[in-house]
């Protein structure tokens, strides 16, 4: 694999590694790679082999070091080294923040270690025991409406994609059974470990996630080692946040997040981040609405 290449060193050197989803692509994060960037992070999502599509299928070992490797990398020119994922990224995220313990953040939006969402076919526990099976070989599983989107004009265009088996701004078409098999491996493999995680950790979620139920994010809220740590809860998405009707209020929480863990890191005297009233008179608001879920 070559040497990756950063954008030139931000004034605030602080570098935000992103991860997208499951044999998807840098694409479902681009929008918030620009937000961010117009904040003035510097970003880098990279293609992992094994992982993203068209990479074939390692185990998910493998996926754990080349992502670790991106980090170190982004590490050696940059301060601070914050990591974010989405969806089965965020899983990968969190093994990262687990064998990196230096990284400044751990941003989990639609965090997945379990695929539990109301979309989520009933045989899906039955994956696990079909990967032994000849249909390991065989089988994909493939995605269908709402394609993690509420958002009804971009599902719709979405689902042109989809119908091509393209790769679009929301994932793949279709995810092969090694994939998912392996995906099961690292979920679980983070989920007896996240009290070993002390990273500042941002937990955004849909209260109505298709793919990955709020118990997710529940699960990492309860579980997780951060002493500070704060959840969102969105009322007006689905699964694919970064792509879907709240998308900006998803970039911006994330940016306000990342500004506040440096500022407390670099502060002996105030080492509390202080949250406006409107944001936390929002974030009650949202915690309310996710209570009643």
């Amino acid at each position: 694999m070559k040497a990756p290449v950063f954008p030139t060193l931000q004034a605030n050197g602080h570098a935000v590694l992103l991860l997208h989803g499951l044999s998807s692509s840098p694409l479902e994060l681009r929008f918030l790679a620009r937000i961010l960037a117009d904040e003035g992070f510097a970003t880098h999502a990279p293609e992992l082999p094994g992982y993203s599509a068209g990479s074939g299928h390692v185990p998910m070992e493998h996926w754990i070091s080349a992502a670790v490797a991106q980090w170190d990398a982004l590490a050696a020119q940059y301060r601070h080294v914050s990591v974010c994922g989405l969806s089965m990224g965020a899983t990968l995220a969190a093994a990262v923040a687990l064998r990196r313990p230096a990284a400044r953040a751990l941003l989990l939006l639609s965090v997945t270690l379990d695929y539990d969402g109301w979309s989520i076919p009933w045989y899906r526990f039955l994956l696990d025991y079909a990967y032994y099976t000849p249909m390991r070989s065989v089988y994909r599983y493939r995605e269908h409406e709402p394609y993690g989107l509420r958002n009804e004009a971009l599902r719709s265009k979405i689902a042109r994609a989809m119908q091509k088996g393209e790769i679009s701004e929301v994932g793949p078409a279709s995810i092969a059974m090694p994939a998912l098999h392996e995906a099961s491996r690292l979920a679980r493999s983070v989920r007896g470990m996240l009290k070993r995680i002390e990273a500042d950790c941002l937990i955004i979620h849909a209260i109505d996630d298709e793919t990955s139920s709020p118990h997710n994010a529940r699960f990492v809220e309860a579980n997780i080692g951060a002493s500070f740590l704060r959840t969102i809860w969105l009322d007006d998405s689905y699964h694919m946040v970064t792509a879907d009707n709240e998308r900006e209020v998803v970039a911006r929480e994330c940016a306000l997040f990342l500004r506040e863990s440096a500022e407390a890191s670099a502060s002996s005297n105030n080492p509390t981040p202080v949250v406006s009233r409107a944001l936390a008179r929002r974030l009650r608001q949202l915690a309310t609405l996710a209570r009643k879920a």
